[in-house]
């Protein structure tokens, strides 16, 4: 499912964008100003982001330069009562692809999106599709990890469980979904290779940080989550 950000501070409009997405098949994440968007964007994966212009905090313009320089490629559509001439080349300038002035039709802006995603995955077929959570990098198609810039190699079932648990981050997996989901088997309890591979992932994805992003939450699973403490 194609996930997007949307960053509004109206809560009616941005409540009426949200459902006009997932009418459509998309899955949609709200942010009320723009520091919030780009914390999210740290933490998050998205194909598409929608940004106001006017925001409190950090204003769209100011949004869109820091997640340039972060994520050049992903595309960005900017929404704005001010329709200007000089408003539009201001939005672009600051790195926006698209620009829809309010009030806007909902087929409008699904139109516009569609148009968008397409192009841009036209431009990068060899890039393959990210998953990322801080600074730890998944391709799905290329089969690469990365955390902080360093390669990681994981074996077939490493990679699976990581992605698994990448696509749901900050959310506590119970062994039997992991069984499940990764190894497609119902979880026997009297065995651990669930808490095997998740120790031979902690070597490998957290054995060289300091911060620890894979934690145990005792007598529940495991959680993908940043945490100056341990959890467990």
């Amino acid at each position: 499912m194609t996930q997007i950000l949307l960053i509004e501070d109206d809560a009616r409009v941005s409540e009426l964008i949200q459902r006009g997405l997932r009418e459509q098949g998309y899955d949609c994440m709200v942010a009320y100003d723009g520091e919030a968007g780009l914390k999210l964007t740290e933490r998050y994966t998205y194909q598409l982001i929608i940004t106001d212009l006017i925001l409190p905090i950090m204003d769209g313009l100011a949004f869109c330069k820091n997640i340039r320089a972060r994520q050049p490629e992903i595309p960005l559509i900017m929404l704005t009562a001010l329709g200007t001439t000089d408003d539009k080349v201001a939005g672009f300038e600051a790195g926006a692809d698209d620009y829809l002035v309010k009030p806007f039709e909902m087929r409008e802006l699904i139109v516009r999106i569609r148009a968008l995603l397409k192009r841009f995955e036209s431009r990068r077929p060899n890039q393959g599709f990210m998953l990322s959570y801080a600074d730890l990098s998944l391709n799905q198609h290329t089969k690469m990890v990365h955390r902080n810039g360093q390669a990681i190699s994981l074996t077939p079932k490493e990679f699976k469980l990581l992605e698994f648990m990448l696509l749901h981050p900050e959310r506590v997996l119970s062994r039997t979904e992991i069984a499940e989901k990764v190894w497609e088997t119902h979880f026997d309890t009297g065995t651990n290779f669930i808490d095997v591979y998740i120790n031979y992932l902690r070597k490998k994805v957290d054995r060289n940080f300091s911060e620890k992003l894979i934690h145990t939450q005792a007598g529940m699973g495991f959680v993908l989550r940043q945490a100056v403490a341990p959890i467990g």
